[in-house]
């Protein structure tokens, strides 16, 4: 089940400039961002463990992006 709200990837897209948008586009780019972010997560968690912490940090959220996008 989607984690992201419809609402929220229209927003964002609107942000974007989209001024119309289908509804397949907003949950294709939900489902991608969904997909991205838990790539993110998951490495993000494995920084953590390697630093030899349990807890998550930002900088540990920023390293994993960095090294995924």
């Amino acid at each position: 089940m989607a984690e992201l709200k419809l609402a929220q990837i229209e927003r964002l897209m609107r942000k974007a400039g989209a001024q119309r948008i289908s509804q397949s586009a907003k949950e294709t780019l939900r489902d991608l961002l969904e997909e991205i972010a838990l790539e993110i997560a998951s490495l993000a968690v494995e920084i953590a463990h390697h630093a030899g912490r349990k807890g998550v940090t930002a900088e540990d959220i920023k390293m994993a992006a960095r090294n995924l996008l």
